[in-house]
């Protein structure tokens, strides 16, 4: 029987590596270049622009998503860091794998091969 404890904490890190991870892509890759590229050629997305606007929305409420999920990220990796006795290098790196986009799912599999390995018995593999 897996331990509960161990299993819910890999669970709630997982979890929020991915919503962090999916929140940043989608505010750096779709709503920072709508809302910032009439800078570069105001032909593209024109200033007041219904794309222009979407991405400033986008920008703006998605980036204080992504910014107050990102703290319950730091929670959940440092509180399964701390359980699972990560070094200070492999957590620091966990813990700011939440601002470069797409590195919070390499760092979410990295730390979840490392718990598992580290822990076969006490986590499940689903």
């Amino acid at each position: 029987m897996p331990n509960n404890n161990f299993t819910a904490a890999l669970l709630r890190y997982r979890v929020m590596a991915n919503i962090v991870g999916v929140l940043l892509i989608v505010l750096v890759l779709i709503g920072l270049p709508l809302n910032e590229l009439h800078r570069v050629n105001s032909g593209w997305f024109p200033l007041g622009s219904s794309a222009q606007s979407t991405g400033s929305w986008i920008s703006q409420n998605l980036g204080v998503a992504h910014g107050w999920l990102y703290m319950i990220f730091l929670v959940m990796a440092a509180l399964l860091a701390r359980k699972a006795r990560w070094s200070i290098p492999f957590t620091v790196v966990t813990l700011l794998s939440g601002t470069i986009p797409i590195l919070s799912f390499w760092s979410e599999h990295r730390a979840t091969k490392a718990v598992r390995a580290a822990n076969p018995e006490a986590v499940s593999t689903s």
